[in-house]
């Protein structure tokens, strides 16, 4: 009878396990499309926040707690001490660190500028990025890589850096360094006789830079001319935050290097040369930062 027992036991759970009804979650239809409209909900703000700034794909995630600076200045730029970097420029302080950049200018958007030119029967002509010379060896050619970058905020500053290298990446890489060591502020106002708008979407006054060659002249112009310029000074134009420019170029421009070179000293004059108070006032000159769009972005 001992034995017998245990297996009556066994017999009753299993009857049990299969007589005891599933209890099934009942949700109506009602609380179904309530969760997706929220997770619809959830999915629009998380487009939203990423169509505000798209990052670049040559930017690199900074990380402040990774960063050990090696100068003064990147010293009491990470203790806090130094928040803007207009205070480098005025003190006249020397920028050794990228990562100084990355911190105080937090809305730096970089880009890469088409110096070079693709070679082969089909895609021969065609612009690219990176600039290619040989060096002929008795082993072979060894091949070298430019490329030219720049860095701004469109908002006053600007900066331009050239890098070279055996390989594409650390070519790029340099370059976009040198373009945040380089930055520099520029002068903005509204110059052109036709406008008078007293808003600084244009420059002040006509400048020119010279570069072998090439002779860029800037002209101030009047709303909604555009950048009327080169491409590639376009969009160094345009990172700096100048909207309305005229130009006049004189040499070999096709000589991409010589031609940013040209522009980079053309905006560098927009601080060299001196101005008067009253010149200030009527042209609506504004330095670096914009104060309009500080407060707009305070809002």
């Amino acid at each position: 009878m001992t034995k017998e027992e245990p297996k009556e036991k066994v017999e009753t759970k299993a009857e049990e396990e299969k007589t005891e009804p599933v209890q099934e979650k009942v949700v109506n239809d009602d609380e179904k499309v309530i969760e997706v409209e929220e997770k619809d909900a959830e999915v629009v703000e998380v487009k939203e926040k990423d169509d505000k700034r798209k990052p670049n794909r040559y930017e690199k995630k900074f990380d402040m707690g990774g960063w050990n600076p090696k100068t003064e200045v990147g010293k009491q730029v990470k203790n806090g001490e130094i928040t803007d970097i207009e205070d480098l420029f005025n003190n006249g302080y020397n920028i050794l660190e990228s990562e100084i950049v990355d911190v105080l200018v937090k809305d730096i958007q970089t880009d890469l500028l088409l110096i070079g030119q693709s070679k082969g029967k089909f895609g021969g002509g065609q612009r690219r990025v990176f600039r290619q010379t040989q060096k002929k060896t008795k082993e072979g050619n060894k091949p070298k890589f430019a490329t030219y970058a720049l860095a701004g905020n469109k908002n006053g500053i600007v900066g331009v850096g050239y890098g070279k290298a055996k390989e594409t990446v650390p070519a790029r890489e340099k370059a976009l360094r040198n373009a945040k060591l380089n930055v520099f502020k520029i002068r903005r106002g509204c110059g052109s006789w036709e406008c008078n708008c007293k808003d600084h979407h244009s420059i002040p006054f006509s400048v020119e830079g010279k570069c072998g060659s090439v002779i860029i002249k800037l002209i101030p112009a009047p709303k909604g001319t555009g950048l009327c310029v080169e491409k590639e000074c376009a969009k160094i134009l345009g990172v700096a935050g100048i909207k309305d420019v005229w130009s006049k170029t004189i040499g070999q421009t096709k000589t991409k290097i010589n031609t940013i070179k040209a522009c980079e000293k053309a905006l560098k004059k927009l601080i060299a040369t001196k101005t008067f108070i009253e010149h200030n006032e009527k042209l609506n000159i504004v330095e670096g930062k914009s104060p309009v769009k500080e407060k707009e972005v305070d809002e």
